[in-house]
């Protein structure tokens, strides 16, 4: 008897082994490219609020993996209609998903259209527009920019989500990020340093600004579905209120280096033309052609936040949310997210042309 407890007690240990291991050995789904070759059936359908809803069954023809030359019935109509679905045409391409089940059986849905070809087209429109405008300082912002998103993508990102400092990680980055922006356009001179000097003081009020309000508005960054969807990734939980903060510096980052440059440029020109001014002087005519750099960059910046955030407002202000009233608008956390990112960025902006120029023009003004 002894002996059967000690045979059987080893086979319910390895229960929960084959268990998972059946578990891990289930059917993954599979995404793949697929082009339509036959519309089966189209149906219309009149909704309850009388709206028109279309569906399809399609016959597809895969392009790539274990699917290629395979052809694949998708079953689009159904009881369930699904909101702002794509209807398609024969010959478009589009991106496709097999979701297996226990069995190993496949069922077919088509997630979106495959767009790479036109995003393609358009990024080699941008960059030979690039450089046959800018020449060969626009390629080197070609490869600046190049560079500023493996960055973004190789070491700050896989940064957060190792449980890093969003914050430091940012700031660091944009350090580097702005080391490539600013030498590899403008070169290794005066010009360069000055501008990386004053875009690093206004980022740097820009970040104490924003940490500042953030803290006094009580912004937790939880602000969006896809910021929701971070609880559920990396190997640390994220810092949300320090994600909230770098987005706005990266976000701020190339306004300022824009309007920087630009104006550590234009008292460079006018120090040229004008030898004989000293540094009070050629701060004074130059700080009136930054005060027009402030008023657009500052409209930019607020339209660049507005226009993401424009179906938010639309909902807000429409009337069709719970929000009655302007109070409750303002207060909503994502509202209030925006005011604060654009409020902040737009403050170091409008110090970073007064900071620029001083630098300047104590570099190239006539010395007594």
């Amino acid at each position: 008897m002894n002996y059967k407890k000690l045979i059987i007690l080893p086979l319910f240990l390895l229960i929960p082994v084959f268990v998972f291991a059946q578990a891990d050995s289930a059917p993954k789904d599979a995404f793949f490219k697929a082009e339509v070759i036959e519309i089966t059936e189209q149906k219309t359908t009149i909704l309850p609020d009388g709206a028109e809803t279309e569906q399809q069954n399609l016959i597809l023809r895969g392009l790539e993996g274990a699917f290629k030359d395979k052809e694949i019935n998708f079953n689009g109509i159904g009881e369930i209609d699904v909101i702002n679905k794509n209807i398609y045409r024969v010959g478009d391409r589009v991106l496709a998903v097999a979701s297996f089940d226990a069995e190993g059986n496949a069922a077919y849905y088509i997630t979106d259209y495959v767009r790479t070809k036109g995003l393609w087209w358009l990024a080699i429109a941008f960059a030979l527009t690039l450089i046959v405008v800018g020449r060969g300082k626009g390629a080197r912002s070609l490869l600046a920019l190049a560079l500023t998103f493996l960055v973004i993508i190789k070491y700050i990102i896989p940064q957060i989500l190792a449980g890093t400092s969003p914050l430091i990680i940012t700031l660091i980055g944009s350090i580097i990020i702005l080391l490539i922006i600013i030498y590899a356009t403008e070169g290794f001179c005066a010009r360069s340093h000055i501008a990386f000097i004053s875009i690093l003081f206004s980022l740097i009020i820009a970040i104490l600004l924003s940490w500042f309000f953030v803290s006094l508005t009580k912004l937790t960054g939880v602000t969006s579905e896809e910021a929701s969807f971070l609880l559920y990734i990396g190997e640390q939980a994220v810092n949300f209120k320090g994600l909230l903060l770098a987005g706005i510096i990266i976000g701020a980052l190339g306004v300022l280096d824009d309007v920087v440059i630009s104006q550590v440029a234009a008292v460079e020109q006018i120090a040229i033309a004008n030898s004989g001014f000293r540094s009070k002087e050629l701060f004074k005519r130059a700080y009136k052609v930054g005060v027009s750099h402030i008023a657009s960059m500052t409209n930019t910046l607020f339209l660049a936040y507005a226009g993401v955030s424009l179906p938010l407002l639309i909902v807000f202000i429409s009337g069709t949310s719970a929000f009655s009233s302007w109070g409750q608008v303002v207060n909503n956390e994502q509202i209030a997210t925006e005011i604060v990112r654009t409020l902040a960025g737009s403050i170091g902006l409008i110090l970073s042309v007064p900071i620029a120029t001083f630098i300047a023009a104590w570099r190239y003004g006539a010395k007594e």
